[in-house]
């Protein structure tokens, strides 16, 4: 893998560590809105099912740091970047169709693009 490959890898495995440690351990707070940005409401979804999604998300950053000589070529890493770029798209198709920004699925479902690409 070239200096881009392993930047993209590094740079969703942390958006996507991040995110589902947010996801379980700050779905309880209570931020106020903005008045004018409805878009800052609460997520809206069961803790059982934030924390599945912030489950899943962890395991997918971690797995995408499994050595290659662990499974034939390149086959976990590969996998947990399709999940992830298919959990991205999930999420910003919630988040479009609500009405939000979505954005920063957008820049997570291409990042994952560029790793499964480039470990294929």
């Amino acid at each position: 893998m070239n200096g881009l490959e392993w930047f993209a890898q590094l740079m969703l495995s942390g958006l996507f560590l991040v995110d589902g440690f947010i996801r379980i351990f700050a779905y309880r707070r209570q931020v106020k809105p903005y008045p004018d940005w409805p878009f800052f409401a609460s997520i809206r979804l069961p803790f059982e099912l934030a924390v599945v999604i912030g489950v899943v998300e962890i395991a997918g950053a971690l797995a995408l740091w499994v050595p290659a000589h662990l499974w034939p070529p390149d086959t976990l890493p590969r996998f947990a970047a399709a999940a992830l770029a298919l959990l991205a798209m999930a999420g910003g198709v919630y988040h479009m169709r609500r009405k939000e920004p979505s954005a920063h699925n957008l820049t997570m479902f291409l990042l994952a693009l560029l790793v499964v690409l480039g470990r294929w």
